[in-house]
């Protein structure tokens, strides 16, 4: 990052509509900044995800400029959309005590842009760009209360002020100094990592879905390895996921080059996908091997880990709250894991595994199982598993059910002239079992001949 910032340059980098609010907002008479991950992600020249603005006008007066607003909240934020993006617009607030040490037990409009900035989270997220009503042309500022500029080029995350206050006023805190860390590969800051070890156990007061949400995002980080070892060290994960942590320095034989700790993080690290629930499985896929290991003879094995494994995914899926769809995957990823790519394996055995883990959740399983490899110190594939993604594309064309053959109910009916009932399915199964046995081909043609043949005979 650039040691010296020019205020001028970061305000290009908005979009036009946002200044356009800004500058609305200072016409009629208010203050106005744009305030936290957005202006971080500007002075780093990364690209900005959410418009968060603060302002000194009531919402009510926000609302009065822009009339097809949204607010329904007791915060101050009023909700506008502008170029499909949703903008938040929240009044300066000031500090309040927070008895569930997540939202505040009452809210009171603040009357600077420093007020607002010293209840936030992270120095890097106390800064704000904008501009003071008090000025009469619109002049840009940055606002650097607590040196987020320095921690930035250091590359540092520091709660703002007092560390323990920061965090009991939002145990979610906690975790997002984990997430921030591991997204823009930044050190906690000493003292910050001290209170986040004192006060780990406040993490019991975030709901499951929020921490969900948090975990998903470190899970899609470049950098899950530290962010999983900082909840360690921190004890975070102790409430998160100790189950996990029951691998922690449990070496492995065979063709492991790490631990189930360390393998399970790298796994997760450089499985290649952008599906959270994915991320998740490779890195419990082996989280049942501390229950199931055995030494015998110099040897250690961890059978049926994959068995034990998908009951713990799945209570580990229902505390984090999962979708029962997104709850299902996960249990098949950790389930299924252990699959052969043998290349004596028939296309009825490729088949079978194709519907125990469903046709849909194959790409899932090849990323896991690329995960896996990677985060066992080996090649990201082998020949066998090439052969086998060929031999998966071929089987995928073939019928998996009675509804992919090429005559369905009605054809049955048509050419045997008989009424809806059981013995069309009995018959339609019977001729499926023939396609999947390779005695006839899926081809409509074949499949009415072979029922005129079973008509003859029947009459015969």
């Amino acid at each position: 990052m650039k040691k010296t910032v020019n205020t001028k340059d970061l305000f290009q980098k908005l979009p036009p509509e946002t200044v356009n609010i800004l500058k609305k907002f200072h016409r009629a008479g208010f203050d106005i900044f744009l305030v936290g991950g957005a202006v971080r992600d500007l002075i780093l020249d990364l690209p900005i995800g959410d418009l968060d603005l603060t302002t000194s006008a009531p919402p009510e007066k926000t609302q009065e400029l822009f009339p097809n607003s949204f607010y329904d909240n007791t915060y101050g934020t009023v909700k506008i959309t502008r170029q499909k993006r949703q903008i938040e617009i929240t009044t300066f607030r000031a500090e309040s005590d927070y008895q569930d040490h997540r939202h505040p037990d009452q809210i009171s409009w603040g009357k600077t842009i420093e007020e607002d900035l010293s209840r936030r989270d992270f120095t890097i997220n106390a800064l704000a760009l904008g501009a003071r009503a008090q000025k009469k042309t619109f002049q840009p500022e940055l606002v650097d209360k607590f040196s987020g500029q320095k921690d930035l080029e250091k590359g540092l995350i520091r709660a703002v002020g007092n560390p323990e206050e920061r965090f009991a006023e939002d145990a979610l805190r906690l975790l997002r100094a984990v997430r921030l860390s591991a997204q823009l590969n930044f050190t906690i800051e000493e003292q910050t990592l001290s209170a986040l070890k004192r006060q780990a156990h406040l993490i019991e007061k975030v709901s499951w879905e929020r921490i969900r949400q948090e975990l998903f995002k470190i899970l899609l980080t470049d950098q899950v390895e530290l962010a999983f070892e900082t909840l360690r060290i921190t004890g975070l994960i102790n409430y998160l996921l100790p189950e996990l942590v029951k691998g922690y320095q449990m070496t492995q034989k065979g063709h492991h080059l790490w631990g189930v700790w360390k393998h399970s993080l790298l796994s997760a690290q450089y499985c290649p996908t952008k599906d959270p629930i994915v991320k998740l499985a490779a890195l419990i896929h082996d989280i049942g091997k501390p229950l199931v290991v055995e030494d015998n003879n110099g040897e250690r094995t961890f059978h049926n880990h994959e068995v034990v494994g998908a009951t713990i995914a799945r209570q580990i899926g229902q505390r984090l709250k999962l979708t029962k769809k997104d709850l299902d995957r996960l249990v098949k990823l950790v389930r299924h894991h252990q699959f052969s790519v043998s290349e004596t394996q028939t296309d009825k055995a490729i088949k079978r595994f194709i519907r125990r883990v469903g046709k849909e959740n194959v790409p899932d399983m090849l990323a896991l199982r690329t995960g896996d490899r990677l985060g066992s110190g080996a090649k990201e594939t082998s020949w066998r598993t090439e052969t086998f993604k060929k031999r998966l594309i071929e089987v995928e064309k073939e019928p998996f059910s009675i509804k992919d053959l090429k005559i369905n109910g009605h054809d049955v009916m048509k050419t045997l002239n008989i009424p809806p009932g059981p013995e069309v399915g009995q018959i339609l199964l019977g001729l499926f079992d023939q396609v999947d046995n390779k005695q006839l081909a899926n081809k409509k043609e074949v499949l009415l001949a072979e029922l005129k043949k079973q008509l003859t005979t029947k009459k015969a």
